[in-house]
């Protein structure tokens, strides 16, 4: 009897006023917002799809899975057991069942593979819903879903290569594509010398014989930054004596030997740990030419503009993410005789970080509709402009919120059983994958340089909007002014930031309940600090976070 009331008090003590965990609930259904940004960009179809996938996402175990997976991180076998190159990565089981929902859910191809209306929106969703319970695996997808457009510029490879991509069976098995029953791709742009600046690669391409589009080369070089070195095939960047060119490079030959494709270490990285990154060297490895021969930068900046969108996307998934487990912590834990919710100090700071998240992900869900309507000029244009502006931004503002966030749960959001930890290690990728901050908002001057459509888009745009909000109205005047200056190098960032905040602004405006809007032009469009928690106090901040709350639906 004695043990038995010692171990009640034990369990007691445990339960006293700490938050339960935020678990079997729907990951979309509980997010309101996204679900009206679903049906106003055209994908009000894929509602009970995306429920589903909101659902097994929330799951308590769907949860512990993406927990382990950065528990164990993968190895790399470079050897078999007889001393031959293996070049191989291990996951642990749960990396597989987190990329098997994502794949069976089309995450990684369905707007290719069933193109309607509306499918880059509800995929847009797809992966603002993956990261939350594991970001790791976004990487592989994103490539795979960015590889197919660069990969139809060669219709030989995509006829045989396209309906193994399009296939929603996760096949993990270390074999040819043709012995599988899915594919997945992957990049190798990086090397030691260049970084960013591509035209400084030194791998080098021969041809096998005549050469030229679809033909086959020999790749001898290295990659200092090849992600998911698991993927089936690749899309590289090699030299040949017309210039950088793009080349597919499988993992087996069509004799069904391994390529050539060395694996000398995977990175030890900040975050994003489950997923694997690698250095690579090519040893007279067998690749195939796609697309014109010294064309390789268009073709795989082609590619980078769909893995750009996933960027912002990401980053916007995760910050929800982190808003959602501060407010379910403020709601359930109580200090100083109340709870954290209904402390005025602790109640702005929740509602500014929900408008920064909900704003993000506004941003996002519109751009990722203006890829569905790519076929109109006025769409195209705005792809062109905001798709490096949403990365650039969005991405940042990830760093600190997710701080932010984990500050809100003290000690409970520092340690390891935490989530928060992940988030905030996991923030900083999207930013730096892809073209890091100077890279994006340089692209932007050349977008708004080079895109006759652009500007005339981003009014369109805004001017709807014009005379509902007196702060909207004075940022987009200084904004115009700053345009119409012909913004040099050095403004870039100044100017990314700008069209950023006009257009989330004129979104929140348009499409979000009063109380949201009017906090987010407050304090984003009004000599904001940047600060969090530093909201007027005339903000409902109530009704902010209500609305942003996801502990309400299970």
């Amino acid at each position: 009897m004695n043990d038995d009331l010692a171990r009640d008090n034990v369990v007691a003590l445990r339960a006293k006023n700490q938050p339960p965990p935020l678990q079997d609930y729907n990951i979309y259904r509980a997010d309101t917002a996204l679900q009206e940004a679903v049906t106003r960009e055209g994908a009000s179809w894929a509602h009970d799809d995306l429920s589903d996938f909101g659902r097994l996402l929330g799951r308590a175990e769907t949860i512990e899975w993406g927990a382990l997976a950065n528990r164990n991180p993968p190895i790399l076998h470079g050897y078999d057991r007889y001393g031959d190159a293996l070049d191989a990565v291990e996951f642990h089981p749960a990396w597989h069942e987190m990329m098997a929902l994502g794949v069976g859910a089309g995450v990684h191809a369905a707007p290719w593979a069933e193109p309607r209306p509306g499918a880059h929106v509800a995929r847009a969703a797809k992966v603002m819903l993956l990261v939350q319970a594991e970001a790791g695996v976004q990487c592989p997808i994103t490539m795979t879903y960015g590889v197919v457009p660069a990969l139809r510029r060669q219709s030989d490879i995509a006829a045989e290569m396209l309906p193994r991509i399009y296939s929603r069976q996760y096949d993990q098995r270390f074999l040819p594509v043709t012995l599988k029953t899915g594919m997945l791709m992957g990049m190798g742009l990086t090397e030691k010398q260049g970084g960013s600046d591509l035209r400084a690669n030194e791998t080098r391409a021969t041809a096998l014989d005549h050469g030229g589009p679809g033909q086959a080369y020999r790749l001898v070089g290295h990659k200092w930054f090849m992600s998911a070195p698991m993927c089936d095939a690749f899309l590289v960047l090699a030299q040949t004596q017309a210039g950088p060119s793009c080349f597919f490079l499988p993992r087996f030959t069509p004799d069904g030997e391994q390529n050539a494709l060395r694996l000398r270490r995977l990175k030890d990285k900040l975050g994003n740990k489950s997923n694997a990154s690698s250095e690579v060297e090519f040893e007279n490895a067998l690749g195939w030419l796609v697309g014109e021969d010294g064309r390789g930068i268009p073709t795989l900046i082609e590619m980078a503009t769909y893995t750009r969108l996933d960027c912002a996307l990401g980053s916007a998934g995760l910050m929800r993410q982190a808003v959602v487990q501060a407010i379910h912590h403020a709601r359930h834990r109580t200090a100083f005789g109340k709870h954290l919710l209904d402390q005025p100090a602790m109640a702005l700071l929740l509602a500014d970080l929900a408008i920064e998240a909900e704003a993000a992900m506004q941003l996002a869900m519109r751009l990722a509709g203006a890829f569905d309507r790519g076929d109109d000029a006025a769409e195209s244009g705005f792809r062109r402009l905001m798709t490096p502006a949403a990365k650039f931004f969005v991405c940042k503002r990830g760093v600190a919120l997710a701080g932010e966030a984990m500050e809100v749960l003290g000690g409970n959001g520092y340690v390891e059983e935490s989530i928060m930890p992940r988030l905030y290690r996991e923030m900083p990728v999207n930013s730096i994958w892809e073209g890091s901050g100077n890279i994006m908002a340089l692209d932007v001057l050349r977008a708004l340089e080079r895109t006759p459509d652009a500007i005339e888009t981003l009014r369109a745009e805004l001017g709807p909007v014009r005379g509902a909000d007196r702060r909207l109205d004075g940022f987009i005047i200084e904004l115009e002014a700053l345009l119409g200056s012909r913004p040099r190098e050095a403004e870039a960032r100044r100017v990314t930031e700008m069209l950023v905040l006009a257009l989330e602004g004129a979104l929140l405006v348009r499409h979000a309940p009063a109380a949201v809007a009017d906090a987010f032009c407050a304090s984003r469009l009004a000599g904001w600090s940047g600060t969090f928690g530093t909201l007027p106090a005339t903000v409902d901040a109530r009704a902010v976070v209500a609305r942003a709350a996801a502990d309400r639906i299970a």
